[in-house]
Formats: structure tokens, sequence, C-alpha cells
């Protein structure tokens, strides 16, 4: 069962136990599913991959928006956005903790032979491949220039 298939199963879940929140998030995360499959050229598919990367905005989203409430005090629209952004995470495979990511990276410079930061782009094309959706991009370039320079 992909992801748009288990995000359904889920909203019947979460209507049956009356749980707003969780009911908010899903169908939100439901219609960009659905924006994707129906876009220009999708062919009516999803894939995990795209649906995967499409959670990662979200989660992203969620975040900024939480900070900018947060800074605004206003308290109960970061917490939902926060609550909201939990819910779409649990739909995201485990992310790497930062020894696992770091060690990733090394392995990524050493195939590419990369030695400065001038070749920082051919690293990072190979590393946002290979770990898309276990780790921010943000934090993947962080972790490369740490590593080059």
């Amino acid at each position: 069962m992909g992801l748009f298939e288990t995000v359904s199963e889920e909203i019947k879940k979460a209507m049956l136990a009356k749980d707003r929140v969780r009911l908010d998030a899903l169908r939100g995360v439901k219609k960009e599913f659905l924006e994707a499959k129906t876009a220009k050229g999708a062919n009516d598919e999803l894939s995990d991959e795209t649906a995967t990367a499409i959670l990662q905005k979200m989660v992203k989203q969620r975040k900024d928006s939480a900070e900018i409430y947060g800074s605004q005090n206003r308290n109960d629209l970061a917490e939902k956005e926060l609550a909201e952004m939990k819910i779409i995470q649990s739909f995201l495979p485990e992310q790497l903790s930062p020894e696992a990511l770091e060690a990733a990276v090394k392995e990524i410079i050493a195939q590419t032979g990369a030695t400065s930061m001038k070749e920082m782009g051919k690293v990072m094309g190979l590393a946002s491949k290979q770990l898309a959706g276990k780790s921010e991009g943000r934090v993947i370039s962080d972790t490369v220039k740490k590593l080059l320079s």
C-alpha cells in the first residue's frame, strides 16, 4: 500500500476517533497528493518518492509557520502547526541522526573524490538523491560544507 492509500485509511480512522487535529493534517496531505496526481504530466500516478518530497515540504511549511506564530505571540496557532507537523512527520521515513548523516556524506565524498568546496555541487547532487526523505536538504548541505571545508 502506497502513501496515498495509507493517508486515506488514516483519514477514516481519524474521523471515527473524532481527532480533529489529525483529521485536518491528513486532509491537507491528501489535498496535496491529489493536486500532485492531477498535475500536468503526472499521468494520474503518485510515486512514494514524490509523496515523500511533498510531506517534507509540508513539514517545513508547518515548522516555518509555527516559528512566525511564536514570534507574534500566537502560541495557540503555533501549537496547532506543531501538532500537524508531528502527524505529517509520522509518514516520513526515519530521519538520520547527525552521526549517521555525517558517515553517509563522508562515503559520498569518497565516491565522488571531492576534495574542496568547488566540488560541492557534485557531492550535493548525489547526496540529495541517496538521502532523500532521510534528512532535510539544508541539513545535508550544512554537513557537506562542514566536511569539505
